[in-house]
């Protein structure tokens, strides 16, 4: 008869596999929406867009989302609405960032995000990340910096925006991985977005009555409403595999793989804006992949008692 271990390693290895493969899809479509938004900037401000996000976001799963809640009835409503709120700032401080600094410095302070994550995951979720996750973590986070390259006036003040960004989405993924070992991810994601929506509303409202230019809104054109429809479901999509992701495998497991939307954001810039990455790009794209699939190596080996 076989023991618990070996009969549990199987299916271990294959959640370990799925997750990871949700994770990775999820990271390589996101940049598609700082692409969108990118091409809406000249017309429409980064917190419409954020907005934008959110209404179609709960359109697009209320549909689904009434059945979801007869399987599982919602729990811990607050920390739901703290996870739309964290969302929604983290979307509108890279929107707003970018503005004041150049892309790469943004982005590489920015990624400092995937470390906080498992830091956070083993002081406040007990995970065990182990000395190989940290490392991996950090190789990810030294490819990173290769593939932007930033300047070196880039812990100057205007980095308390993509830090707080950083640190917002960090405590974001965690309450995910918190909540998604309980909770069905359609309602999860309809709850943060519905909260997040009501967030942007009330900060749009503000915009508009104090002339905030990040957050004033205008009406846009039928093309411009039909990206910011394609970016709601770009952003439900992408976020409800990660809820997914983190119901069978540990924030932790996980954290390296973010690194891998730079891959993404590289093929959207080179497919909408011509931006070809040069060799040093290349470079640091091979070293957070290898990261990132030297984890999927370890988590398979431990999946099977190795």
């Amino acid at each position: 008869m076989s023991s618990p271990p070996e009969t549990n390693a199987p299916k271990r290895d294959r959640n370990v596999e799925f997750a990871i493969a949700l994770m990775v899809i999820a990271v390589l479509i996101l940049p598609a929406i700082d692409a969108i938004a990118k091409v809406l900037s000249a017309t429409i401000p980064a917190g419409q867009v954020a907005w934008a996000r959110f209404i179609f976001q709960v359109a697009f799963l209320a549909p689904f989302v009434l059945s979801a809640y007869r399987r599982t009835p919602a729990t811990n409503l607050g920390i739901q609405a703290l996870r739309g709120v964290l969302i929604a700032t983290t979307t509108v401080l890279i929107f707003a960032a970018v503005k004041v600094m150049p892309i790469a410095d943004v982005i590489a302070i920015f990624f400092v995000e995937p470390l906080i994550v498992t830091l956070l995951s083993a002081i406040f979720l007990g995970e065990r990340i182990g000395w190989r996750r940290v490392l991996a973590a950090v190789v990810g986070f030294a490819g990173a910096l290769i593939v932007v390259r930033p300047s070196y006036d880039l812990f100057g003040p205007t980095s308390i925006l993509p830090l707080g960004a950083a640190l917002c989405f960090a405590i974001y993924i965690v309450l995910t991985r918190r909540l998604a070992q309980h909770q069905e991810p359609v309602v999860m994601q309809f709850n943060s977005g519905l909260s997040g929506l009501v967030f942007m509303s009330a900060a749009l409202v503000i915009g508009h009555a104090f002339e905030i230019p990040v957050l004033e809104p205008v009406w846009p054109t039928t093309w411009e409403w039909g990206l910011l429809a394609l970016s709601g479901a770009i952003a439900t999509a992408g976020h409800l595999m990660i809820a997914m992701a983190f119901r069978h495998v540990e924030a932790g497991v996980l954290a390296p793989f973010q690194y891998l939307e730079i891959i993404g954001a590289t093929a959207y810039g080179l497919w909408l804006f011509g931006d070809f990455p040069d060799s040093v790009t290349w470079i640091g794209i091979t070293i957070i992949v290898g990261s990132g699939l030297y984890i999927f190596h370890r988590e398979r080996v431990r999946g099977r008692g190795g």
